[in-house]
């Protein structure tokens, strides 16, 4: 009796875990909301304050604007009352979303069992501790070009760890720098950094160009640096965004990408800490954002590029978020991600705009990585905004990893393309060189004999 009363007890703690633990969605709702006049977009502004509103398109109240989709997540406690006033004010809205939890993935029932490398699926979600083993497992296994460093610790002094692939070399090396899971809902953001190491290690043997670019470049790849957030949107609250830094009773998190000293809390972000642009205390106030402030402080002077991952929206963004004044590099940044652009559109016929990020946004926003990178020097900083538009948005179904990760890979291997032809020494061009020297050479001598 005693046997089956603990059994009752311990089921009730699983169940309770389950359904009261974490953050439940059911009948939640995201609109897809169009206000037209200036008047609808502030009265717009008003209600995403006064309800607390998850904004998921634009990140802040900031970025409504008229004319411009406004996505939003609504609770069921207000749906209805929502879409009244949003009738009253003449606002046109659409629903994206029907039940917001039936989205929500059960994926972290499936993840019981610690699994190896040559079965690791890169075709759905993983949860941190299953990353953690797949990062020691690549470090062991391909320790001739990868070796796994330390970055920094979490705010919940968690290690954060990166990949430096590339080949040993006795000449100074040229550095990419790649980073995913800034903002912990963005999950797709989070396998492509794992599905990208693996087309890598696969691939580099055959393919020209990237066994020249790894020759001469070091990727520097942080699988996932929010590991804080993302461990809480698999525990507790799956739409969680920011890092997990408690600033009071009532107040957890930063955005970490508003938090780097690039016109930081100028526009675009928020001093109050409960909002999802929170930008902390000061630049740099997080452990997550000193830890990679620290790294590339080091070597900056030999960083060619900056290339961060984010969802959704299917864009390449270029600096500035703040001003709509363009970088020195602006129009070389342009010519490298309209290729990356054009092939990504070749392999799925998927569009991506590229631009600008206040352009092609529509709406200002400072303290990002992407700014900070180009305000210290770095000639090539892009965001990606990989898939969707909105028909998922943060819940991007499992069965779009395989060709989200595809046409961005080939994006980025587009870019590697474009650095090896405008900053790599060619072993193709050094042959043809010395040739054509070897011709000009004889040429002379034999004009010497012919005129002597």
């Amino acid at each position: 009796m005693t046997l089956f009363r603990w059994s009752i007890c311990l089921l009730a703690i699983l169940v309770y875990e389950v359904t009261c633990l974490k953050v439940q969605y059911e009948g939640d709702q995201v609109l897809k909301i169009t206000p037209k006049t200036s008047n609808q977009a502030q009265y717009m502004k008003e209600l995403t304050h006064e309800w607390l509103l998850d904004l998921w398109k634009p990140e802040s109240s900031e970025g409504i604007n008229p004319g411009r989709e406004v996505h939003v997540r609504v609770p069921l406690s207000h749906v209805q009352l929502m879409k009244e006033k949003l009738q009253e004010q003449q606002i046109p809205f659409k629903i994206m979303i029907n039940d917001v939890q039936k989205l929500i993935s059960y994926a972290t029932t499936k993840h019981l069992q610690r699994i190896s490398l040559e079965t690791y699926d890169y075709t759905i979600y993983h949860p941190m501790n299953e990353i953690y083993h797949w990062m020691e497992e690549i470090n062991e296994k391909h320790s001739d070009l990868v070796t796994k460093r330390y970055l920094g610790h979490t705010y919940e002094h968690r290690p954060i760890y990166y990949f430096k692939v590339g080949w040993p070399s006795d000449k100074k090396k040229k550095v990419i720098l790649m980073d995913c899971g800034f903002h912990a809902r963005e999950w797709v953001s989070v396998a492509f950094c794992q599905w990208f190491v693996k087309e890598i290690l696969a691939t580099h043997k055959d393919d020209p160009v990237l066994t020249n670019v790894l020759k001469q470049v070091d990727l520097y790849i942080i699988p996932i640096l929010n590991i804080d957030g993302y461990i809480y949107t698999w525990t507790k609250e799956r739409l969680w965004r920011k890092n997990r830094a408690i600033y009071n009773e009532t107040c957890t998190g930063v955005d970490l990408n508003r938090n780097f000293d690039a016109h930081w809390c100028t526009i675009g972000a928020s001093r109050d800490c409960s909002s999802n642009t929170f930008c902390g205390s000061e630049p740099a106030s997080e452990p997550e954002t000193k830890a990679m402030v620290s790294l590339v402080e080091k070597i900056k002077s030999d960083i060619l590029g900056y290339l961060t991952f984010h969802s959704y929206g299917q864009m390449i963004l270029l600096p500035y978020g703040y001003t709509t004044t363009p970088s020195k590099d602006h129009d070389a940044m342009m010519e490298a991600a309209s290729r990356a652009v054009s092939k990504m559109k070749e392999k799925h016929n998927n569009e991506y705009a590229v631009g600008s990020s206040c352009l092609v946004i529509n709406y200002f926003d400072s303290g990002s990585s992407g700014d900070w990178a180009t305000e210290i020097g770095i000639k090539y900083s892009y965001t990606f905004e990989l898939r969707d538009n909105g028909t998922y948005g943060f819940q991007l179904p499992e069965e779009q990893i395989k060709p989200t990760c595809e046409e961005t890979t080939t994006a980025v291997m587009t870019m590697f393309e474009y650095f090896n032809e405008k900053y790599l020494e060619n072993s193709a061009v050094s042959v043809t060189s010395m040739k054509l020297n070897v011709l000009l050479s004889c040429i002379l001598c034999m004009y010497y004999v012919l005129t002597h």
